[in-house]
């Protein structure tokens, strides 16, 4: 049984790394996916696997520090489905590292307006057409740096752990009103992400990386996308205000 038959799954950050791999997912358990994501001249291209899975799958472009333009995409999955069921809120960006008096403010405000500021844009429309509906899901993006500290990264770091802190407050806010909220934590994924920050490019730092998990290798997207469709799903149905950990063994140490 295929269990997101019919449902409108609505995801952030959907044309790459694990974003990419939870629509996929989400198409191959029967929903309608929208993959939400920065305009893109590889789009089309990057939608036809996820369209030949499920014809009922449509890109919309959205930069997801602006609430507005977070409003316009959920507006119009509504207008093309009929409803919001599962929300993904997973864009999210490395940026600069440097130690915190080094960090610029450009960095910081860039960082922290997507990787928070984007998810708290979406959670606010999100919840305003579930609580219409009286049901939904909602699952955030965080990281293992939403857990524990990192080194240069305290904007990415700041910005995870406030992702941990709305999902909690806004499950306990909307636990009566059939929408469930929950996080997923990542270990290290082999994603675009990496080498955007020039780990994959330097054979010593990636094997620090891969070090740091006990299982001594990097996770895939498609196991974080398995995680997904767990919390996505009636699999998850007494979980809300949750953590889903899928991270090699690192938290553990």
């Amino acid at each position: 049984m295929k269990k997101l038959v019919d449902k409108t799954v609505f995801i952030t950050g959907g044309l790459s790394g694990i974003g990419r791999a939870c629509a996929m997912a989400a198409a191959q358990e029967g929903a309608n996916v929208v993959v939400v994501d920065m305009p893109n001249d590889l789009s089309s291209l990057l939608m036809q696997d996820i369209v030949a899975i499920n014809p009922k799958a449509i890109f919309l472009t959205c930069d997801v520090s602006k609430m507005d333009e977070l409003k316009s995409t959920i507006d119009k999955t509504v207008q093309v489905f009929g409803s919001l069921d599962v929300a993904l809120n997973n864009a999210g960006i490395g940026g600069e590292s440097n130690k915190v008096a080094d960090m610029t403010e450009k960095a910081w405000q860039q960082v922290i307006g997507i990787n928070l500021s984007g998810v708290f844009n979406g959670m606010k429309y999100q919840l305003i057409q579930m609580l219409k509906q009286k049901n939904g899901v909602i699952i955030n993006m965080s990281s293992i740096l939403g857990k524990v500290g990192f080194a240069q990264s305290s904007h990415y770091v700041a910005a995870k752990h406030g992702v941990l802190g709305l999902t909690k407050t806004a499950a306990l806010e909307y636990a009566t009103d059939g929408i469930r909220i929950n996080a997923i934590c990542p270990g290290f994924i082999a994603t675009p992400l990496l080498e955007k920050g020039g780990i994959t490019d330097h054979s010593e730092i990636m094997q620090q990386i891969v070090d740091l998990h006990p299982m001594k290798r990097l996770g895939r997207s498609e196991e974080i996308a398995k995680g997904f469709v767990f919390l996505a799903s009636d699999d998850s149905s007494f979980m809300t205000g949750s953590t889903l950990e899928i991270e090699g063994g690192y938290l553990a140490q």
